[in-house]
């Protein structure tokens, strides 16, 4: 494993070894040199940062949707308490005061055990329980965390009492008070580092938080909270640290490096502004990015107004990487300044789980296993996602009619209730599945990972059709004739599972030997062409209505019904209701993929 430290050993006397032939002397003329007892090497200053991001709740490795320890086809490891064990190595290898530790958001939502101290057991309850994400990150020493965006899913009550209980400061210089545009929570922190050398290095954290809240969390921020886009607020703080005397600035940013945006034009600002922040904002030295889910070892921009390199790194997911930031200081000029920098990521899967963390939230983690295990009804036979990608599945329907019921009993007795309810559904997760037999919330939540509510949005039935066709961009163009392979079929342009959606109520065909615009065929209700003009209503999560995907029309539509509840909740409550689950009830095959005319599987 990689832990071995880069140093600057043997460059002082390397460096006064040139000092005799730096100028390029003039054969036959004397040079002065200044004698060797004279000439003190530089003073010099090494130290790491540590960085994880979308942690989404895990602690343990492991996974409460299959109730088993965590895998994936790469054998990742998750959870905090692998972090805690590099973490540790690090700082006997470095030590721990020449390290710091910090966070670029999405902290508090993502696994049953986080929902759980949200939803069920609250942290917010009176004489409430510590929130185990803080309980773990307080034991691990971590010295600052970004807000992330999923931060506010479950409204900031929770999130307020969630702060409370870090023993750490929630960074976030572009959340601001909708009333007096102050920032809501502390924009920085500023770490001092004692070195060897006398001064102390500051090295201050900026902390900045995605701008996309605005419309993800419209219900829980809205008057309340704005948050304004991260290069403008980079702009308007960093000088300010360097002004209090900051040697190193460091900017912990939950928004990705990519420069684009999941939802379009809806907000004068970008998603993933990581990589512009580097680019326009001098007085950085690097960037912990988050956001993105992705994983970025290393990665240089230019800064355009000085043409330094800015350093950013994303460790990946859930705990699976940690980033490390190496530093390495000289002293010149009366100050500290960054000679060099670099960053790597190390795999948590090469470490055991840190017992300190394990033990600490034992009883945390039984009851949560204990809750997710409950049993809330039966199924009659087994259903799958595996194949819910490029197949109608049963298991989606399921989805969908639990969403269309709930919006018709929303709408019963009102203006819109004699409209055609259809519904919209991702495949979430390939490894989803309803077993035959006992059905437990686990399995029943395992559809719905997402902390999403349900909202009714009217549209027209042209509107529709672009909204398939829209979706239908995540299908690989095929040629009549071209076998097709499932594993190259999907995420054309790199669109995730969640960012295509299939809906019930009508029937299609999605051409895939067709470009992108000109793939949905055979658009039927009831068995007739639909007609343009005709108004339906659609059962929507609250990701896709406020823009998530920037999926056409649905933004703009009027809304006609929602509800606070998560969706995940709506159908583990049905399948209480239900008792059994038989697809006979529900499953139809309502779109396919075809070529010509000729359906492909």
């Amino acid at each position: 494993m990689p832990l071995n430290r880069r140093t600057f050993l043997g460059r002082s006397a390397a460096a006064g070894a040139g000092v005799a032939i730096a100028g390029g002397a003039v054969a036959g003329q004397a040079v002065a040199v200044e004698p060797a007892s004279s000439r003190r090497p530089a003073k010099r200053y090494s130290f790491t940062v540590m960085g994880t991001t979308d942690l989404h709740g895990n602690v343990f490795n492991w996974d409460y949707f299959t109730d088993k320890e965590f895998d994936d086809k790469a054998h990742n490891d998750v959870g905090l308490a692998k972090i805690s064990t590099l973490v540790d190595r690090i700082r006997e290898e470095r030590g721990r005061h020449n390290t710091l530790l910090i966070d670029a958001g999405d902290t508090i939502q993502g696994t049953q055990l986080s929902y759980y101290y949200a939803k069920i057991d609250p942290i917010t309850a009176k004489r409430g329980p510590v929130h185990p994400m803080a309980q773990a990150m307080n034991a691990i020493g971590y010295d600052a965390a970004a807000l992330g965006n999923h931060e506010f899913n479950y409204g900031i009550p929770v999130l307020r009492k969630f702060e409370e209980q870090c023993d750490f400061p929630l960074l976030g210089a572009n959340a601001l008070d909708a009333k007096t545009l102050r920032p809501a929570f502390a924009p920085y922190v500023i770490k001092r580092l004692r070195t060897p050398h006398g001064r102390d290095v500051r090295v201050a954290v900026l902390g900045l938080t995605n701008p996309g809240i605005a419309i993800w969390d419209k219900a829980n921020v809205g008057g309340k909270m704005v948050f304004p886009g991260l290069e403008e607020q980079a702009a308007h703080w960093v000088p300010k640290l360097r002004s209090m005397g900051a040697d190193v600035v460091i900017v912990s940013a939950h928004s990705g490096s990519s420069g684009t945006s999941s939802y379009g034009d809806q907000l004068p600002y970008v998603e993933n502004a990581a990589g512009l922040v580097a680019e326009q904002v001098p007085g950085i030295d690097a960037i912990l990015v988050g956001h993105a889910h992705s994983e970025i070892p290393e990665y240089f921009v230019t800064n355009a107004e000085t043409g330094k390199q800015v350093v950013l790194s994303e460790p990946l997911k859930w705990g699976q990487r940690l980033t490390l930031f190496d530093f390495d200081l000289v002293w010149e000029k009366g100050r500290w300044s960054v000679e060099k920098v670099g960053a790597e990521v190390l795999n948590s899967n090469v470490v055991a789980e840190d017992p300190k963390i394990t033990s600490l939230l034992g009883d945390e983690h039984t009851k949560v296993v204990a809750y997710v295990n409950q049993v809330i009804g039966t199924s009659v036979v087994a259903m799958s996602t595996a194949r819910a990608p490029w197949l109608d599945e049963p298991i989606i329907d399921l989805i969908n009619q639990v969403q269309a019921e709930t919006v018709r009993a929303g709408l019963a007795g009102g203006a819109y209730a004699a409209l055609p309810v259809l519904s919209q559904a991702s495949c979430f997760s390939r490894t989803a599945g309803i077993p035959a037999g006992e059905v437990t919330i686990k399995d029943a939540a395992g559809l719905y990972p997402f902390e999403n509510t349900l909202e009714a949005r009217l549209l027209t039935g042209a509107q529709l059709k672009d909204y398939l066709e829209y979706s239908a961009r995540y299908y690989m163009r095929t040629a009549v004739g071209v076998p097709v392979d499932t594993s190259k079929l999907t995420n054309a342009d790199g669109i995730p599972d969640y960012n295509y959606d299939a809906v019930s109520g009508v029937a299609y065909d999605i051409d895939i030997a067709q470009p992108v615009g000109s793939r949905i065929v055979n658009l039927t209700f009831e068995g007739a062409a639909v007609d343009p003009a005709a108004e339906f209503v659609l059962a929507v999560n609250n990701y896709r209505a406020s823009g998530g995907g920037n999926f056409p029309h649905v933004p703009g539509a009027k809304q006609v019904w929602a509800d606070s509840d998560e969706i995940r909740n709506t159908i583990i409550n049905w399948v209480k209701a239900k008792g059994s689950v038989d697809p006979a009830e529900f499953a139809t095959v309502g779109w396919r993929l075809t070529r010509e005319g000729s359906p492909v599987f």
